[in-house]
């Protein structure tokens, strides 16, 4: 059975994993360095972690497989994730996959490194209700094409 693992520091969609989720009946496990209120569910699992660095990540990879949802914006994790053939959706509902994840790589690093070097500042745009309502459609449409 499919379960949904979120990186869940800084997701900004987990009230609409709970509700999508819980409508397809699938566990899913909230993965934090700290402790968080979560909605009270027999689907809903936290998992709190070490505050060791990437241990929270440590802990999906380590128990993500084929066919499991992973919702993230972390990139590298994002890249562990799909070695290991699970589905990987950013935040916005935007899909990693094996075709994008050097791009988002490359990226990444490109942004470090201008911004390390003051030529760029910033990080992310704002998440909008456009992100939001993509993601909920996204979710939807991997879970439903999942069964």
């Amino acid at each position: 059975m499919t379960k949904i693992f979120i990186d869940g520091d800084a997701c900004p969609v987990k009230n609409e994993i709970y509700r999508v989720a819980g409508r397809h009946k699938l566990i899913s496990y909230v993965v934090s360095n700290s402790w968080m209120r979560l909605p009270q569910s027999p689907l809903i699992e936290q998992i709190v972690v070490d505050d060791g660095f990437d241990a929270a990540d440590d802990w999906i990879v380590e128990n993500v497989a084929a066919k499991d949802v992973v919702i993230t914006s972390d990139i590298p994790l994002a890249d562990r994730c799909l070695k290991k053939s699970a589905i990987v959706l950013g935040p916005t509902g935007k899909p990693f996959t094996e075709q994008s994840i050097g791009m988002s790589l490359a990226m990444r690093d490109l942004n470090t490194h201008l911004r390390d070097t003051g030529e760029i500042s910033g990080y992310n745009a704002a998440f909008s209700k456009k992100d939001r309502s993509n993601f909920l459609n996204v979710l939807e449409n991997t879970l439903q094409k999942l069964r």
